[in-house]
């Protein structure tokens, strides 16, 4: 599934950046897209690696939910495609967290550093998204409403004071 979500993120972040007015904006947005297509890249290495077929269910549902979200970022205004790309991606976050913790308990470490990244990376992306509607009028009820903004996320993951990799595990414990 992580793998098919990547490409509807991708697509959603196409018609993301291609709905925003400040170049700026466009820049980081590709950039957040160019990550994603990485990311499914890496995720198919691993799936490969380990015989995972790919999903053509999956696929095609998130073929579709991304292409969808991509033309929705036209009309939709400004402020829901950056709240909930923040919301997605904080969410995102810990699964990769939990992809390295299930690695492990196998007795798998090879892949370790590329999951911390990427998890790493998700946060750096749900940090963006947040930084652009922080100050939102709109945020507070939004995040009542989806429970995720300034006070609520998905994740227990601060950059200013990461774990290195090797103490990560204490990210995204499942309850």
């Amino acid at each position: 599934m992580a793998y098919s979500a990547e490409k509807a993120a991708a697509f959603a972040y196409q018609g993301h950046a291609g709905a925003v007015k400040k170049q700026e904006e466009k820049k980081a947005i590709r950039q957040i897209e160019e990550d994603e297509w990485n990311h499914r890249r890496e995720v198919l290495q691993l799936m490969q690696q380990y015989n995972v077929p790919v999903s053509n269910y999956y696929e095609f549902r998130f073929h579709v939910i991304g292409k969808v979200i991509s033309g929705s970022c036209y009309v939709i205004g400004w402020f829901m495609p950056f709240y909930f790309a923040g919301r997605l991606e904080s969410g995102n976050v810990c699964e990769y967290f939990r992809m390295k913790q299930y690695f492990n308990s196998l007795g798998i470490t090879e892949h370790d550093q590329l999951l911390y990244e990427m998890g790493i990376k998700e946060k750096e992306h749900e940090v963006y998204f947040l930084e652009q509607i922080k100050t939102n009028k709109m945020l507070p009820f939004f995040e009542w409403l989806f429970s995720w903004g300034n006070k609520k996320g998905f994740n227990n993951i601060d950059l200013d004071k990461k774990y290195p990799l090797e103490e990560s595990d204490q990210y995204c414990k499942k309850e």
